[in-house]
């Protein structure tokens, strides 16, 4: 049997963020959704500085100990985690309106 052919060399591979790892994430995202509304966490003031201060809160427990958060119930790098890539998201916003003036 011939083999086929499929050009998507040098494109991104989602498959190597480990899934296990993002399905708590997303455990954490569906708790805020519940908790403050889908996609709450866009409008916050301040949100950089404010999620910055979460994602620290949670990785001091985190080293503390404290493996799981006494709210969620969720694992605090998972908040960690999901914390992170909401500062990400901001930069990147950040940076593709500085790029649009």
């Amino acid at each position: 049997m011939e083999k086929g052919i499929k050009h998507d060399g040098g494109k991104m591979r989602p498959s190597l963020i480990p899934l296990e790892s993002m399905m708590e994430v997303i455990k954490v995202l569906e708790f805020g959704a519940i908790k403050y509304g889908v996609d709450n966490w866009q409008k916050v003031d301040d949100a950089p500085r404010r999620y910055y201060d979460a994602l620290l809160r949670h990785v001091y427990a985190h080293h503390m100990g404290e493996v799981v958060d006494a709210e969620s119930g969720l694992s605090h790098l998972a908040h960690a985690s999901t914390n992170l890539l909401m500062l990400l998201h901001f930069e990147i916003k950040k940076q593709e309106n500085k790029d649009e003036n």
